[in-house]
Formats: structure tokens, sequence, C-alpha cells
């Protein structure tokens, strides 16, 4: 079963550098094993960029070993260095804790805590916050030399811009981390992503150096996800892809996975998804030969929109999407219509009534009375999804949802949102 394991990750392009992978793979062969991915509370969600380093470690928590989730309360209070171009703005105290419950729910929702490899969630601020000073430089600060530290790629690449001897200490804390997690859960393996490898060997170094029987344990790194034409995975015109509903609506989520292209979606299948290789073949095929139908998108849609966001979320993304494509806005809920359109040019007018003719000009819609005219007897104007073909209508409190906007569509692609003040 690891050997199916792993020859997976690899064909997911999942394992990027590994500490010892002969070892590695001795040691999966002969028991299972407890392995941790840490995350920082940096905000009250992680985006999607967080949760391939997670995914991978469900993975092994398929195969029958055990998952460490780590929430950094501590190191959230310091920030990680690791190939930034500056320092990270530190949070309070008050605002990392805050985060640090936000990001516990999601994790939940990902992996199984209840079954007899269930996970374990801890939060690295029990154990490092009762640490004094004093304690944490003579039982630690004296195991890592400073040109051990320096030789670090993730230091080295800020050493002409500027590091502060806080930002300095992160490695040393990540690595006592692994350290606790060894002594306390017999953790012997830590999951990271590429930009983590310099954290990992030194939690190793520290393990290495702290027991005096042979101490074994492992690290993996999984590569940056990058898209086919270069540009940053996981950024929208909205900013990054966030986990949370309230910053990224499951619609919002569902679209993002569906505009995939043809050339990265089959990579993101393999990433994201828990689709066997078959499956996934097939759906690559299917790239292949009739792409317009778009199967390998709507099933990663829909299998990233109900791992994160449940079935019900997902139903509703399809729903929007069915109803925006057909134009039949009546079959959505106004809820869902202000989700739907939340991107689309919006226009404020005065909460009063206006003629359907000088609306559309005033806000844009149409360029002249003339052409508005023309637009409204020939059918191509639709309120909230109701034609109006006479220019006497007026937008009135019927036209107006929650008694707010009005979704005005000219054509059939053309949506504006007409906001009442």
């Amino acid at each position: 079963m690891t050997e199916n394991l792993l020859d997976d990750l690899k064909w997911r392009g999942l394992l990027y550098q590994q500490t010892d992978e002969e070892g590695m793979a001795k040691l999966l062969d002969e028991q299972k094993v407890s392995l941790y991915c840490g995350v920082d509370p940096t905000a009250d969600s992680m985006h999607i960029g967080h949760i391939v380093p997670l995914l991978t470690l469900r993975r092994f928590q398929l195969h029958g070993h055990r998952p460490i989730l780590l929430i950094g309360g501590a190191t959230g209070m310091i920030g990680d260095p690791s190939f930034r171009a500056d320092e990270r703005q530190l949070q309070t105290e008050a605002q990392v804790d805050e985060n640090v419950k936000g990001l516990k729910v999601q994790l939940e929702r990902l992996f199984d805590f209840a079954d007899k490899n269930g996970a374990r969630l801890v939060n690295n601020k029990d154990w490092m916050g009762p640490m004094s000073a004093i304690g944490f430089l003579r039982d630690y600060g004296k195991l890592l030399n400073i040109n051990y530290m320096l030789g670090k790629e993730n230091v080295a690449s800020r050493l002409e811009t500027g590091l502060s001897f806080t930002e300095f200490t992160y490695m040393l804390i990540q690595g006592i981390d692994f350290n606790h997690l060894y002594n306390h859960y017999g953790c012997r393996v830590q999951i990271g992503g590429s930009d983590q490898w310099g954290n990992i060997t030194t939690g190793l170094e520290i393990i290495r150096k702290t027991h005096e029987e042979e101490a074994k344990a492992f690290g993996i790194t999984i590569p940056l996800v990058t898209k086919s034409d270069g540009t940053k995975f996981g950024k929208t015109a909205g900013g990054a892809v966030w986990l949370d509903a309230a910053k990224t609506s499951p619609y919002e989520f569902y679209q993002f996975w569906i505009n995939a292209a043809d050339a990265d979606v089959v990579h993101y299948l393999k990433i994201f998804t828990f689709l066997d290789r078959s499956e996934i073949e097939e759906l690559e095929r299917s790239v292949a030969d009739e792409p317009h139908l778009r199967k390998a998108q709507k099933t990663l849609a829909e299998e990233m929109t109900r791992l994160i966001h449940g079935q019900e979320s997902l139903d509703q993304a399809i729903r929007i999407s069915a109803a925006l494509f057909s134009g039949d806005l009546k079959k959505l809920t106004t809820s869902e219509m202000k989700d739907a359109f939340k991107d689309v040019p919006t226009f404020e007018m005065a909460k009063e009534d206006h003629n359907i003719v000088e609306l559309l000009v005033e806000a844009g819609i149409s360029p002249s009375k003339r052409q508005a005219r023309e637009d409204v007897t020939n059918g191509a104007i639709s309120l909230n999804g109701d034609k109006v073909t006479d220019t006497a209508h007026d937008v009135n409190a019927a036209d107006r949802l929650e008694d707010a906007f009005t979704i005005v569509r000219r054509g059939k692609k053309k949506y504006t949102m007409v906001m009442f003040k």
C-alpha cells in the first residue's frame, strides 16, 4: 500500500524534495506513522495555495497513517521570512488567536478526526508560550550554529534586504515544533511546501542533536503550484481564492475551478482531487478529444466545491451558473442574485421611480435614448430576469430586490447591478 501511495504522489507531481527517499519508503512500508503539516494563522482563513500540503497529508491518512495538524499560534506571532521580500506586519495576540479559530474550522472539514487514525489538531503556542527566553536560548539556541542557519536559502535570500532577529529565530521555533511532536506524538515526518525545506531540515537537525539514540525522522516538500502560462496560481481579479465562504463565495470558488485552462486542468485534478488515476486519465482524454464539453473542468469544480463547502453549496453554485447561462434569473433567490452579480458593473441611483429608457442611458447600459428605446422594444432588456418591452415602464419598488438593487440585462451577457440609495 505504501509503495502505491508514494508512486501515486510521484504521478500526481506532489513530491519535490525528500530528505531520505529510501529510508522514508522503508519506514512507511514497515509501519503506520504520524506525520505533520503546519499552517500559520496569518489570516482568519486559508486560501487554496495553503491546502496542497494539507491535501497531501490527507492522502497519507487515507492510507492508514495519522495526520497531525499544527496551527502556529506561536510562529504566527513572528511570521515566516522564507522567500519573502520584506518583513511581515506583526499581528496582535488577539488577532492571531481569532485567526486560529477560523483555521481550526477549515481543517476540521478537510480531515477525519474520528477514525482509529484520526487527525490530531495542535497549537504550538501551547508549548512555546510557557517557554522563557533564557530557556529558549539555553536549550535550543545553542544547538544551531549561525553559519548553519545563514546557509539556509530561505534566510540567505533575505540578507541583502534585511532580516530581523525575530524572523531569524523562526526556523529554530519550527524546528522545536518538529522535535516536540517527535517526542510527544511519535511524529516521524513533516510535510510542507517547497519554501519550507530550510525549516524542515532544521527540525531534523534539532531532533538529531537532542536524542542520544539514533533518531530517525524525515521531511517531504511539495512543489509550488504554477499555471502553464507562468502566471501565479490561486489569484483572480478580486484577489486570493479563500476557503472562507464570506471571503470567496461558493459560487465564485466554483467558477474559479470551472474556468481552468485546458492546459492546467489535468494538473489540478491530480494535485487537488482524490479521484483515482483511471478517472483522471479518462478526463485527460476528454480534454484532448472533446474539449468543448469541459468535462474535466466541471469535475474539478464539483470535487473542490464539495470538498471545501459541501454538497448544498455545490448545488447552489451549479444552480446559479445554470441560471446565468440560460438568462433565467427567476430561478435564483435574492441572495443568490446578489452573490452572482457582485462583480458586475454597478451604478447607483436615487431610490425613486425611473423610466426604463432614462435609467438605461443614465446607468450607461444603452448609449443613447434612441438605442435604449430600440433595446426595450426589441426585447433585449430584462429586469431581474423578466423582459421589459414597454418604453413607458417605470422601474419602481416592485423591481427593487430587497428594496435596494435591480439586475439589468442587455442582450445575452451584459449585466449591470443598479443600486438604489
